[in-house]
């Protein structure tokens, strides 16, 4: 099957009798039946999509379909969008019958097309590109092309001279976004002006459109990665030092844009080891790759395939992780471009009345065009009335699609990714030497922000660990310069520190140009329960404490044969100090020592005899010369038996 018939029954299959959910790019990437690369697919079924609304009048004014009878409508838009728009045509060979089924109307096509535009007042191809693109946004704000510069393999400073030689600098981001907006309809282009971040070292934002950066030299080599400005946030705050935190963990890490973020964080400050985990093996293989792109492969462990709620926080291979970095699978309701592709209006078939057509929705109807052509008036577009609309399908940020019948639905899903993102917030808590976290989501909702910070905050594990909220002046400079906080309806007066802790980011014509975003850090200074864990992963008694039950010969010095060795009072010697265990003298006169001491003569308080004496009425002693109790008595009540043959003799501490 040919590119072309590959993506018109993709294309197709997004209409209301498509039998799977999901974005546009997640349905193409994620199928394994096409023969044709996916990149070249999204991008031939995006960009007809987007010009859908102006091809459809081209192929219905020029009776295309009525010649062409082996053509279908979803065949003719993407064949007709290459003719017309693709710079190198129509990826067919040139004796192909598809190609050939278009060429031969090519004048009748072109003329149509330039009729379109016309009715549209652009002057120029260009100027109805930007329409286009303005009408393919739906109304959605403008961002710019987030550039972060990887400091393992380069430098703002050598970026500037080459990849972006040429560009002027400006002072705002919303000078980057008025730029690509700035087209008066004749033609004009956005300019090449990018803004070298204010907040996150090593970002720049460029204007979009301009240029494709995933062409570039510095893109192919690792030097440079596309990267939004908020998903910058978890790596910079979280602000790894190896001095004080050890080593890092990145607990959900595909693709690897953060990952990659903490690696060149940390390698600028000294010599550490980041554990990522996916437990996706597909996404793994991403990540895997990202990694050793970005140059990090070295000090990187890639744990693929791994669930990082598996991990036991025991294991010493992270004795020594101090930092994680948690950006967990979350509704994906702040990301730009979720539902990516245009409502695709596909031409009338021939054997069609003039009346209506066929419109296939793969997200909300932006403003369409009414055909004005007065030579030849298209059909207009319309919905059929037995088609329903498309269900409501949210779609979270692994591509997976939920649908959404109300709010009821809503509700329940968010709750079930916040009790979710909670357990794997709570796992990170309790490793022994982490000392600092980052939370992070690209969800708008509250439920997966600022109640799961809550509810971490009064979970056990927080409290007996003695973790808390990093405060605003505790926050990296970049971080606690950005004004935008925590939801107030989500929190009460009480918990206004938390809420001036918390960082939000919105998908919003804000002059900030960043999708919407959420991050908490999370901080404890290592004094409430730490314990120390041995190589086995088993947790032991701080150092210091019960020492007498780490010898397995007890705390007292022994002879060659392993007796205890006592003086002629049978008091032993503790091995620890080389003094007497009792210090009769001292006893003398203290009544409130815990060893009964007693003398020859002493009335007896206890009339019982404590313990088992032989046939000849000798005391009966183990093989450390210690007495035996009778059946009954207690240590505690151990007493010095008055009078006999071993009458004076003091049993000594039981081993």
């Amino acid at each position: 099957m040919s590119l072309y018939h590959e993506t018109a029954a993709i294309l197709t299959a997004a209409g209301p009798n498509a039998t799977h959910g999901g974005s546009l790019k997640s349905r193409i990437f994620k199928d394994k039946s096409l023969k044709s690369p996916p990149a070249q697919v999204y991008a031939l079924a995006l960009e007809t999509s987007k010009w859908s609304a102006i091809l459809k009048e081209v192929v219905e004014a020029s009776d295309l379909l009525k010649h062409e009878r082996k053509l279908t409508p979803a065949l003719s838009l993407l064949l007709v969008h290459d003719l017309l728009l693709s710079k190198s045509g129509i990826a067919l060979p040139a004796t192909h019958g598809l190609r050939v089924s278009i060429e031969r109307h090519k004048a009748r096509l072109n003329s149509e097309f330039v009729r379109a535009r016309i009715r549209r007042k652009c002057a120029t191809l260009d100027a109805l590109r930007t329409q286009v693109e303005i009408e393919a946004r739906g109304g959605c704000p403008v961002h710019p092309r987030w550039i972060r510069v990887n400091t393992l393999k380069s430098t703002v400073e050598e970026q500037l001279a080459t990849t972006f030689k040429g560009w002027e600098v400006v002072e705002s981001v919303a000078e980057v976004i008025k730029a690509a907006d700035a087209f008066d309809g004749q033609g004009k282009k956005g300019k090449k002006v990018i803004h070298i971040d204010g907040h996150i070292p090593n970002l720049i934002a460029a204007c979009p459109g301009v240029a494709d950066f995933t062409k570039t030299e510095a893109y192919k080599s690792g030097k440079i990665i596309l990267q939004d400005k908020a998903s910058c946030f978890p790596a910079y705050l979280l602000d790894p030092r190896p001095e004080r935190d050890g080593d890092v963990m990145d607990t959900c890490a595909a693709p690897g844009n953060k990952t990659t973020h903490l690696a060149a964080i940390v390698h600028s400050r000294g010599t550490t080891t980041i554990f990522a985990f996916e437990k996706d093996p597909h996404r793994a293989k991403t990540l895997q790759k990202m990694v050793k792109t970005a140059g990090s492969d070295t000090f990187t462990v890639v744990n693929a395939g791994k669930d990082f709620l598996k991990v036991n926080p025991s294991d010493a291979k992270y004795r020594n992780v101090g930092a994680l970095l948690l950006d967990p699978s979350c509704s994906g309701s702040g990301i730009v471009g979720r539902d990516d592709a245009p409502t695709l209006h596909l031409p009338s078939a021939p054997s069609s009345s003039s009346s209506s057509s066929s419109t296939i929705n793969t997200k909300a109807n932006p403003k369409g065009k009414q055909n004005n052509n007065k030579r030849k008036s298209p059909p207009t577009t319309t919905t059929t009335e037995t088609q329903e609309p498309p269900a409501k399908v949210l779609i979270d940020d692994d591509g997976v699609a939920i649908p959404v019948s109300s709010q009821a639905d809503l509700e329940a899903r968010i709750a079930s990714l916040a009790s979710f993102q909670l357990t794997l917030l709570q796992h990170a808590m309790s490793f022994p030497a982490a000392k600092r976290i980052t939370y992070s989501t690209c969800s708008i909702h509250a439920g997966e922000n600022e109640n799961v910070v809550l509810r971490a905050l009064a979970s056990d594990v927080a409290k007996r660990r003695g973790w808390r909220v990093l405060k605003r002046q505790e926050q990296v400079e970049g971080m606690r310069r950005w004004d935008v906080r925590g939801e107030a309806e989500a929190m009460t007066l009480e918990e206004g520190e938390v809420r001036d802790a918390v960082i939000r980011a919105y998908y919003r014509d804000d002059g900030r140009g960043v999708m919407g975003f959420f991050v908490a850090g999370f901080v404890r200074d290592g004094t409430i329960d730490d314990p120390v864990y041995l190589d086995d992963g088993v947790e032991q008694q701080q150092e210091g404490e019960e020492e007498e039950q780490e010898d397995p010969e007890g705390p007292f010095v022994r002879d060659e044969q392993g007796q205890i060795v006592r003086d002629e009072n049978g008091i032993p010697t503790l091995k620890s100090t080389g003094k007497k265990a009792v210090d009769l003298k001292e006893l003398e006169g203290d009544e409130e020592s815990s060893v009964e001491y007693r003398i020859e003569g002493q009335e007896e308080e206890d009339e019982e005899e404590p313990y088992q004496r032989d046939g000849k009425g000798n005391i009966v002693r183990d093989d450390e010369g210690l007495p035996v109790l009778k059946e009954g008595r207690s240590d505690e009540s151990e007493e010095e038996e008055e009078g006999g043959e071993d009458g004076d003799e003091w049993g000594g501490f039981d081993d």
